[in-house]
């Protein structure tokens, strides 16, 4: 295992990436913050990555609000910034790795294929499908089904469809390798602990979509690796994620992170502050009257 913050000399690199699919809000800013903060605690460098492989949610004013939100809070960073959407090349020659490991393998099935397969299985079985750490049912399998032939034709015509990671022959490459499935996790106080990776409780996931060459689990291990990153800042959301990603990395020879998974930013009802159910953006709050200096103490970095 190459740890990516075990070198000597290594320059501690954090990095904050959000999506721009809506507005920040107030847990960006804890992350961005926190990020920054332990990027100048640690003599390192703090780089911002606008993640927007999904074009139908993606949007080019959601970009210029993030720099304008940033900006305010009184964060620099790094330029250029890297934007996944430009370097779908680096992800594609990810891919052509693992398939000639024999890794990956076609899915042609639509989201309601296999919600219906695993509610005939759930039937069958007379018990509740197994799930994933997010809850969606883990993937049951249909195009194992498929005898080769179909699968070349399908190909051949053009169908769409996703690139699954068969996770069973995945796990035992790397056992094979004899490679160690952990990473460190560190907290900001300084404290580490070793952690033990779980990937196969995610099943056969997607590596590469229908309508997008990429997924977010490969994307993000790509660029930590180009971008040299060492230390992983994100909401504890992302946690489980870890196991996935640092299957990725033994799969692709990748150095190794070290992570740190933050509590959530929740509001009043308990509930985490998500763009999905609408919780106020920093650029409300802004408008609302609310400085930057607030808002910074507000979450525990006062100016």
């Amino acid at each position: 295992m190459r740890d990516a913050a075990m070198g000597a000399k290594a320059t501690p690199v954090l990095r904050f990436a959000p999506s721009p699919n809506g507005f920040l809000h107030l847990g960006h800013a804890y992350s961005a913050l926190l990020n920054a903060s332990l990027a100048r605690r640690l003599g390192g460098r703090f780089l911002l990555r606008i993640e927007d492989i999904d074009p139908t949610r993606c949007r080019p004013a959601f970009e210029e609000a993030i720099y304008e939100d940033l900006a305010w809070l009184g964060l620099t960073w790094e330029e250029p910034v890297r934007r996944q959407s430009q370097h779908m090349d680096d992800y594609g020659a990810a891919l052509a790795k693992l398939r000639e490991m024999g890794l990956l393998y076609p899915c042609f099935a639509s989201r309601q294929e296999i919600r219906a397969a695993v509610a005939e299985r759930e039937r069958a079985e007379g018990r509740p499908w197994p799930r994933d750490p997010d809850g969606a049912p883990l993937y049951p399998g249909l195009a194992r089904q498929l005898p080769a032939q179909e699968i070349a034709r399908r190909l051949a015509s053009g169908e769409p469809h996703a690139l699954r990671l068969d996770m069973t022959a995945a796990l035992q490459r790397v056992g094979a390798a004899g490679r160690e499935l952990s990473f460190v996790a560190f907290d900001p106080d300084g404290s580490e602990r070793r952690v033990v990776a779980n990937p196969a409780r995610w099943g056969d996931v997607v590596l590469a979509r229908k309508e997008v060459p990429t997924s977010y689990h490969l994307s993000v291990v790509v660029d930590d690796a180009l971008q040299g990153v060492t230390h992983v800042v994100r909401g504890q959301d992302l946690a489980a994620a870890t196991d996935v990603h640092r299957l990725l990395q033994a799969l692709l020879d990748l150095p190794v992170p070290r992570y740190h998974h933050h509590p959530l930013i929740a509001d009043e009802t308990g509930l985490k502050l998500a763009k999905s159910r609408g919780s106020p953006a920093l650029r409300d709050l802004r408008a609302a009257g609310i400085g930057a200096d607030e808002i910074r103490r507000r979450l525990g970095f006062p100016a």
